[in-house]
């Protein structure tokens, strides 16, 4: 793989460059922000490992700005701050992967096999339909009734999720792994609150709620 490690410290950067090199990957190393944003929208680049506290530009703004630009390659973010909010934050920001420093270099290489193994393995369906729901996922695109519906990368992913299983509960367990790489409870809201959010923008304009909710159960969405 070609491998984007934007990091400041020097020390650092030479050190997960070497590793990453002796694994067999190809790798581009960026010390501030904006170098970062100029070689993932640039580069053909298969993983970006981001340093959260870059100068010039910082990680999370670098990321979104890449997002936008239509750059799919996987993330994960390097960080200092550990707080499940900060965390958060930066999955939103449209991170897969979440390491906070200092960390072992072993998790950090398993971290990236598996986000490759992950996209090797995504499904090739690029176009899903549930209903008056029709989602693109190259474009990451999303209509109903032929009109747009303007998603976050998260509420994308939980959408995507539930389109993925037509007439099935996805449980709040499944999106909290799937969609933000939490192999436990964060007790917190936020597969809740995205779901709200989801809700909100695909039923704009009094039109009926396309989420099913049990209760304990799951989410599924309807096909009428």
């Amino acid at each position: 793989m070609r491998i984007l490690v934007a990091e400041d410290e020097a020390d650092t950067a030479r050190f997960v460059s070497d590793c990453l090199q002796e694994q067999g990957h190809d790798v581009l190393i960026a010390p501030t922000g904006p170098e970062a944003l100029h070689s993932g929208l640039t580069e053909n680049v298969d993983l970006l490992i981001l340093d959260r506290m870059l100068p010039g530009l910082d990680g999370l703004t670098v990321l979104r700005r890449l997002r936008a630009g239509d750059v799919k390659a996987p993330a994960i973010m390097l960080t200092a701050l550990g707080r499940i909010e900060q965390r958060i934050e930066g999955l939103d920001a449209g991170a897969d992967d979440y390491l906070v420093k200092p960390f072992a270099l072993g998790e950090l290489l398993a971290r990236v096999n598996a986000l490759a193994r992950r996209a090797a393995s995504v499904d090739v369906v690029t176009h899903l339909v549930a209903g008056s729901i029709e989602m693109d996922i190259l474009r990451r695109e999303v209509r109903r009734d032929g009109r747009p519906v303007l998603l976050q990368p998260r509420e994308f992913r939980v959408l995507e999720e539930l389109m993925r299983h037509p007439g099935e509960f996805v449980t709040r367990a499944m999106l909290l792994e799937r969609v933000w790489d939490f192999h436990f409870d964060p007790q917190t809201k936020i597969v809740e609150t995205h779901m709200s959010r989801l809700r909100a923008k695909l039923n704009d304009g009094g039109l009926p709620d396309v989420i099913e909710t049990v209760r304990a159960v799951g989410y599924r969405i309807r096909n009428g």
